[in-house]
């Protein structure tokens, strides 16, 4: 049975969204450059404060990396998340920052001057979401959403959930996240999939233009509905390049229900 998603009464009023975006790759860096558009767009709602960011990686621009993510040559060598930051804190008056570091189990305790209402996650290893996931449902975290990313060579999808911590208390409305929903997206046991390769050709042979932006638009689209709407019908979606489909998760406890035990029985 089908219901709706409604936002949180706290996340309603004139405060910030805190957000935090780990990983600045290819579609971590498509949804910060995103961002700015989504606070702007708030703000003429009336949401006078829009959204505060934080961007988390510790990785630096290699040469491949200009291929499919918004860097330059100027960039190699330099920090992935400064530079995006650096560039729309200059372009858009923002004053946003960037924290050139991995995302660890604890990181939601040091970042103290920053509440998180919003986690979003640009990983591609199981490592790293398990991280997240554990982060996530500490008993005093109080990240209201927890909004995945992932894809392959030709697809991909985007997952929006209330991890089950001090903020999200067990309910049937209560939108599951990735890591419930899909365990096996943080089960390291299976193994990881292959690196990025440092080939430009092989590099493009592994994953087709434009998979990442194509989720993080209609990511932030979801967001921008919830935000503006305080509700929702979906809470992501998938996407296929080869077919041409977009096929959204619907705010269903029973779908929800059912692809858990289709997990638990692989």
């Amino acid at each position: 049975m089908r219901i709706e998603h409604t936002l949180p009464s706290d996340l309603l009023g004139q405060k910030p969204v805190r957000v935090l975006v780990v990983g600045a790759g290819g579609t971590g860096s498509a949804i910060v450059m995103g961002l700015p558009y989504l606070d702007q767009a708030m703000r003429v709602w009336g949401r006078s404060s829009g959204v505060e960011v934080v961007m988390m990686d510790a990785d630096t621009v290699s040469e491949t990396n200009c291929l499919r993510q918004p860097f330059s040559v100027s960039d190699i060598g330099q920090n992935k998340a400064t530079v995006l930051i650096n560039r729309i804190n200059l372009f858009w008056g923002m004053r946003w920052r960037a924290e050139p570091t991995h995302f660890d189990e604890r990181t939601l305790e040091r970042i103290n001057d920053m509440s998180v209402d919003l986690l979003i996650g640009c990983v591609d290893t199981r490592g790293a979401r398990s991280v997240i996931a554990r982060a996530l449902t500490k008993a005093r975290c109080r990240a209201a959403y927890w909004l995945d990313l992932g894809n392959n060579a030709s697809s991909g999808q985007f997952v929006l959930g209330q991890p089950l911590n001090a903020r999200n208390r067990r309910k049937a409305a209560r939108l599951r996240t990735v890591s419930e929903l899909y365990p096996e997206i943080i089960n390291t046991e299976i193994g990881e999939d292959p690196l990025p390769s440092c080939s430009a050709v092989e590099a493009l042979d592994r994953q087709e233009p434009f998979i990442n932006q194509t989720l993080a638009s209609s990511a932030l689209a979801m967001l921008a509905r919830l935000l503006r709407y305080g509700k929702l019908t979906h809470h992501g979606g998938f996407f296929n390049a080869q077919s041409g489909l977009m096929s959204p998760l619907p705010v269903d406890p029973q779908l929800w229900s059912k692809t858990r035990r289709r997990a638990r029985r692989k």
